[in-house]
């Protein structure tokens, strides 16, 4: 099997790595992730992917493409469903098309680690992708491992995001608690 990880954090792929080197299987990474904003932010998270791959000897392949305007264009109309209407998409699809054109037969995502991501969205997106393309998908349920992974990326230092990766992600980070605040300082919960 030669697989192809799409990336979207060093943190999210430390229990991804493990979990697959136990299995004996070797992936390559793959960082792609047009979704990630701001800037600095996306920088931050590529840079940090970059260092542990280096560290733990892993391949790893980085698209140069911050795409804020292009994600901006294909969400604008569906915020409340931008992960699965473009941000899975795009990213598994790209997955997809390098890893047919750079001999790869498998594709998965760190994605699965995440127990804020939608599973069964990934799931079928990444199957359907990867068929078009003639290759197969490789489902994990990584989320078994999400707090070891996230304990050992704070062990050896990694930078820890605090949202998903878009700027609407962000918004919700912050914005959501600061109404969950207020309304709890205020009484309004009541």
């Amino acid at each position: 099997m030669k697989l192809l990880m799409h990336t979207c954090c060093a943190p999210c792929s430390v229990y991804c790595i493990d979990e697959l080197r136990n299995e004996q299987i070797k992936p390559s990474l793959y960082w792609f992730n047009p979704n990630i904003h701001p800037y600095m932010e996306y920088k931050a998270r590529r840079d940090c992917l970059k260092e542990y791959a280096k560290s733990i000897n892993i391949n790893a392949i980085f698209e140069e493409d911050y795409g804020l305007r292009e994600f901006c264009k294909n969400t604008v109309n569906n915020l409340d469903t931008r992960c699965q209407d473009y941000c899975y998409p795009v990213r598994l699809e790209q997955t997809a098309k390098f890893a047919k054109e750079n001999g790869y037969d498998v594709i998965t995502t760190t994605l699965l680690v995440s127990p804020y991501q939608k599973h069964d969205v990934i799931h079928e997106l990444g199957d359907k992708i990867a068929e078009s393309y003639g290759l197969k998908f490789l489902y994990r349920d990584f989320r078994l491992g999400f707090r070891e992974g996230q304990a050992k990326a704070r062990e050896l230092g990694l930078y820890m995001q605090k949202y998903c990766g878009c700027i609407f992600s962000e918004e919700s980070r912050y914005y959501d608690r600061i109404l969950k605040d207020k309304k709890k300082y205020c009484g309004l919960n009541q």
